[in-house]
């Protein structure tokens, strides 16, 4: 079938239909999104700067922050506008846009968890061979290999979507972009993409959580062989990632381990891991490390003085 697209435009329903919740939300949201850009801009430049920051964790979260502001800022700029307009369009180009970078950004920060999880694994199972093991070359690779993961991913998906033809209706039940619910639109059966663009997700999402459970399942057994002060120190590292890990596959395993559907309760979900989660991440990492909060504090001296 040839590639016949009347539809050039598409609309969002949104999360809510009153205005006046719209313009709550606004207000609610812009600070939050304000609050992800600082937050995680603060710990990308505090690790860039702190001369007690150059370990690999450390470099691996500036990494992990710098991609938690450019996936908020794929999705949240447009929704909190479109909370203020009466009709919340995309064009059809625009949403191809947002699907590719959304997916790019999304699976970028999977593999980046993975490889923060291996790098505590080398630290606590390993100690002695941790600076020849994350030497700056690998770390700099590790990295390199997570962008690399998450444009590949997205060149599939984009791909799939990209020669199907939309030729009405042209509205989006949801308030951004995403593959199932523009599907739903094409003006033909999209069962065999559908399921090929849910294999690349959930296989990317199904290897990563298993390889970071296994990761997390040997250092505990590790620990046992640490002193007290070592099992604490250890633990109080590996509980912020573990947070973060769940604060990132929770909402997304109940948004596409389940029949896509049109509940509001969906688009709740999805605002977590869109909206919230970004912002809660150097939130995680900064109350529970002395050494981030020491360097942030360093760091507004210098700027005061």
């Amino acid at each position: 079938m040839a590639n016949e697209n009347n539809v050039t435009e598409l609309i969002f329903t949104g999360l809510f239909q009153d205005p006046e919740v719209q313009k709550v939300c606004f207000v609610l949201f812009l600070p939050v999104y304000v609050a992800t850009v600082l937050g995680n801009g603060l710990i990308v430049v505090t690790v860039s700067i702190s001369k007690s920051l150059r370990s690999p964790m450390y470099f691996f979260l500036s990494s992990l922050s710098l991609v938690e502001i450019c996936y908020s800022s794929t999705i949240v700029p447009k929704f909190l506008t479109d909370l203020l307009s009466k009709v919340k369009s995309i064009s059809l180009k625009g949403c191809l846009a947002q699907i590719f970078f959304s997916h790019f950004f999304g699976v970028v920060e999977v593999i980046l968890l993975v490889v923060m999880a291996y790098d505590r694994y080398v630290a606590i199972c390993k100690p002695l061979h941790y600076m020849n093991i994350m030497s700056h070359q690998v770390c700099h690779m590790l990295v390199a290999g997570s962008w690399l993961g998450g444009l590949i991913h997205s060149i599939i998906q984009i791909l799939i979507t990209i020669p199907l033809p939309f030729c009405g209706p042209n509205v989006i039940d949801h308030y951004f972009c995403d593959l199932q619910p523009l599907f739903k639109l094409a003006c033909t059966d999209t069962f065999m993409e559908g399921v090929i663009v849910m294999a690349n997700s959930g296989l990317i999402s199904i290897i990563s959580l298993l390889i970071l459970v296994t990761s997390y399942v040997i250092i505990l057994v590790n620990l046992r062989n640490h002193s007290v002060e070592g099992r604490r120190k250890a633990l109080s590292t590996c509980a912020s990632h573990i947070t973060v890990v769940i604060l990132f596959f929770g909402p997304g395993a109940f948004i596409y381990m389940r029949p896509f559907s049109t509940f509001t309760v969906d688009k709740l979900v999805a605002v977590f891991y869109t909206v919230i989660t970004p912002m809660l991440n150097p939130i995680v990492y900064t109350l529970r490390n002395a050494e981030v909060k020491n360097a942030i504090g360093k760091f507004w001296s210098q700027k005061e003085n």
